[in-house]
């Protein structure tokens, strides 16, 4: 009986609605949580997937917003789902990949959350003021380098992406600096425009409308390749002779741990084909971020490797929220 009815939700919400309600089932509409306030970039890949979804499962999908506590509350919320289909995560690298890593999480991501497909990424900059003496990438690491614990180095807060994102680049360079952390990237740009900090490690989004005008100078970009959110910019892996440096924050689809296998499948496929439309990807530049879709396989072993990586700069930076 178990079996039969997870059958028939799983055909529920690949369309099949009159089948699953002819058998007695009524249809609801399928949520996705978004664990982030609206306007937010998971916010608007969540909407995004929702929309779509929509028209390609023929059944109502809807964002439903629960943000808070680094967005662990509605992560949580979506892990203690059951596991019958009606419920997606818009997951997210904060709380699924680090904050479980830095502090008592109410949830296990691995245990209680199946991976369905990455949907986005969005790369970071190195960058700095104007006024910083170097013009490239390896001329920055070495002025750094030169001078350790004399300069400074901002990021949306102790523990986020950013943060540890540019705490992997100081030990890949041997670089030491002093952490000044922000309460969000807004505040740390000002500050770096404003000369109070020397450089930082920030998205993509953040950064490159100042670069752009001037305010601030680049030096490369995070990802193993250029990015269409910043296609003047090189990749650092190759500018600054940092092979394997290669990282992004990450947006994805989960569903909650024991959603039948072929009901992923399916979502992993229509997840796919809502990525392809020229709408949905202009839509995601236009926020700062880009499309990087990864199957389920792919997805499963990129957030191992997430994992392994940012506990090992954790560990080596001592990292810790107080």
């Amino acid at each position: 009986m178990h079996e039969s009815r997870l059958m028939l939700l799983a055909l529920l919400v690949l369309g099949t609605i009159s089948a699953a309600v002819a058998q007695g089932y009524p249809s609801r509409p399928i949520r996705v949580v978004i664990p982030w306030p609206p306007g937010q970039a998971t916010d608007l890949v969540g909407r995004i997937v929702a929309l779509k979804l929509t028209d390609l499962l023929g059944q109502q999908v809807v964002a439903d917003n629960r943000p808070g506590a680094g967005g662990m509350i509605g992560t949580d919320i979506a892990a203690k789902s059951a596991p019958d289909g009606y419920t997606l995560l818009a997951g997210s690298s904060g709380p699924v990949s680090i904050n479980p890593l830095l502090q008592k999480a109410p949830y296990d991501p691995e245990r209680e959350l199946a991976p369905v497909a990455n949907v986005a990424m969005s790369p970071y900059v190195l960058a700095s003021h104007p006024s910083f003496p170097a013009k490239t990438a390896p001329e920055f690491i070495a002025q750094v380098k030169a001078n350790p614990g004399k300069y400074t180095f901002a990021s949306s807060g102790t523990g986020a992406t950013a943060h540890l994102v540019a705490e992997w680049f100081n030990n890949i360079n041997g670089l030491k600096a002093t952490h000044v952390p922000y309460k969000g990237s807004a505040p740390a740009m000002i500050d770096m425009i404003g000369g109070q900090v020397a450089y930082a490690l920030e998205t993509a989004a953040a950064t490159m409308p100042h670069v752009r005008a001037g305010r601030l100078k680049a030096y490369g970009i995070s990802i193993g390749r250029t990015s269409v959110l910043a296609p003047e910019l090189q990749p650092l892996a190759t500018s600054a002779n940092m092979p394997g440096f290669d990282v992004a924050a990450w947006i994805g689809v989960m569903v909650p741990s024991g959603t039948p296998k072929n009901l992923i499948q399916r979502l992993a496929v229509e997840v796919d084909k809502a990525m392809q439309g020229t709408d949905a990807r202009d839509r995601l530049i236009a926020a700062g971020v880009e499309v990087d879709y990864r199957r389920t396989e792919d997805f499963t072993q990129y957030l191992k490797t997430q994992k392994v990586r940012f506990a090992d700069v954790i560990k080596k930076g001592n990292i810790k929220i107080e």
